[in-house]
């Protein structure tokens, strides 16, 4: 990640390399901070209100300082970086911080191309259930033991969500997504995606993935995202699908109104 930008509550905007964070604050002993990760097109943050909304919930069920000022230190930040950015908010024990860093390379490669996923078997845990905090820990962990793109995440034969996305797939018109709980975080893009076409929510098998049609990943950051394989298994005929076309095209003009 290469940090273009920071701006801390109290502080303003400091120097990307300058630090801000305590050695005892909570975030680095624990990983107890909540934050929320979206994209800034034309130097306008895509979904900030939801992106917020979730991140005082987070703070509250991690019993953080509510993150009063966020939306003003969004906008102090906005300045300072280029139009396209990834925005990061943090909200720890002692710090309100938010951050512009560059975009990861070769998004619309990786679009062009689809993703490959491999299973892994993982807990879900009920009690950070709809938290999005920084415990990213044993999703980082999965995705560095595959030999694939990204991890699917599954536990107890339920398909529960990718390392940071949720995960779909289409079989003849309808629209599947594991429905949120345990072990699977209520992306904000996932509901802005319901928002513009259904889908059935409910609890699957990896079967019900492997034999769909098309299936593809949706996250802030890469956006909507075919899926082409997993487990080595061709999803449909291993070729990014319409579903996922038709809703990156859609997103995408909607980032743009």
């Amino acid at each position: 990640m290469t940090l273009l930008a920071a701006a801390v509550a109290g502080r303003g905007l400091v120097a990307p390399g300058e630090p801000v964070f305590s050695a005892d604050d909570e975030a680095l002993l624990r990983g107890g901070a909540a934050f929320e990760t979206l994209r800034v097109y034309g130097g306008r943050p895509f979904l900030l209100d939801r992106h917020l909304e979730r991140l005082r919930a987070s703070a509250e069920a991690l019993a953080l300082p509510t993150p009063d000022g966020a939306a003003a230190l969004v906008s102090l930040l906005l300045g300072a970086a280029p139009p396209e950015h990834v925005l990061r908010i943090y909200r720890t024990e002692r710090v309100l911080l938010a951050t512009a860093s560059a975009l990861p390379v070769g998004l619309e490669e990786m679009r062009a191309r689809g993703l490959t996923l491999q299973i892994v078997e993982t807990s879900a845990s009920s009690l950070l259930h709809g938290v999005k905090s920084t415990s990213y820990a044993e999703a980082f962990a999965a995705r560095r033991l595959v030999d694939a793109d990204d991890a699917l995440l599954v536990s107890g034969d339920v398909v529960r969500e990718c390392a940071t996305a949720n995960i779909w797939w289409r079989r003849g018109d309808a629209l599947y997504t594991p429905a949120p709980g345990p072990g699977v975080l209520p992306g904000v893009t996932r509901a802005f995606l319901l928002e513009l076409e259904p889908a059935v929510e409910g609890t699957f098998r990896p079967g019900d993935l492997l034999s769909a049609d098309e299936a593809f990943t949706s996250s802030s950051i890469r956006e909507v995202m075919p899926v082409v394989a997993v487990n080595g298994t061709a999803v449909g005929d291993g070729r990014p699908g319409p579903a996922a076309a038709r809703l990156q095209a859609l997103l995408r003009l909607r980032s743009a109104e």
